[in-house]
């Protein structure tokens, strides 16, 4: 049951995803390079090799982790683009969506997933997802849903239907904004206390003294608006940030 969203003070599997007009239109030509963010090889090789062919000669990198991704924009830029998938082995659940978002403001991300459950795509689209698409999309259909995200539409996969709307979207955007401020190591720590970590095991974990610790949860709970940290585990599983292994 996913816990409702207060403001901080799945359609079939593969079936061709629903279109709904959002951001000022762009061309598509315009996306010349493209990061894809998976850790599994043949599912990279053939992501990289279908836009190769479909369309044209751009430039495109791969990353297998969130970390590699983070390290590929500081050394080589900001990409056009980026195919995220839902699952890495340092980020699962929006976490990937939100850390991306923060480094590459105004790229259009597009989530691909094997999950298609209702409350992980809101999560991703209320985090800064452009499109979530599915991992088995035909090669015409994730083409095509592409194309129409790079153009400045918003995509999900045809059946879903929003967990959230009016005000309750609004604070969901919101909260998956406050999320973005936090920095990679208070991410860290955040994830960490929502796995019941006490302070002392966190700091044995991080290798930093226990009153730093104290310190970046401070700063935490002043982001996200939360008093207790019960209340910041509930705001992370409400926006789906971590996801179980």
């Amino acid at each position: 049951m996913t816990t409702p969203i207060r403001a901080p003070a799945a359609g079939a599997e593969g079936a061709e995803p629903a279109v709904t007009p959002a951001a000022p239109r762009r061309s598509a030509d315009q996306v010349q390079d493209i990061l894809i963010v998976d850790d599994h090889p043949l599912m990279c090789d053939a992501l990289a090799l279908t836009l190769k062919i479909s369309f044209g000669r751009k430039t495109v990198r791969t990353a297998r982790s969130l970390a590699a991704a983070i390290e590929q924009i500081r050394t080589h830029g900001a990409p056009d683009a980026v195919i995220l998938d839902l699952n890495l082995p340092d980020a699962r659940g929006a976490e990937g969506i939100v850390t991306l978002r923060r480094q590459l403001p105004g790229v259009p991300i597009t989530m691909i997933s094997a999950d298609l459950e209702n409350a992980m795509i809101s999560a991703a689209m209320a985090a800064g997802a452009q499109g979530y698409i599915a991992k088995s999309l035909g090669r015409e259909a994730l083409v095509d849903s592409l194309r129409r995200m790079w153009e400045g539409e918003r995509v999900t996969p045809e059946g879903y239907e929003p967990e959230a709307a009016g005000s309750e979207e609004d604070a969901r955007a919101e909260l998956a904004r406050r999320f973005a401020t936090l920095t990679p190591q208070q991410m860290k720590i955040l994830r960490l206390i929502c796995q019941g970590k006490a302070n002392k095991e966190i700091s044995y974990e991080l290798s930093i003294a226990e009153a730093t610790v104290k310190t970046h949860i401070t700063a935490i709970m002043s982001k996200i608006n939360a008093r207790r940290r019960t209340q910041a585990v509930l705001l992370a599983n409400s926006a789906r940030l971590f996801e179980p292994g």
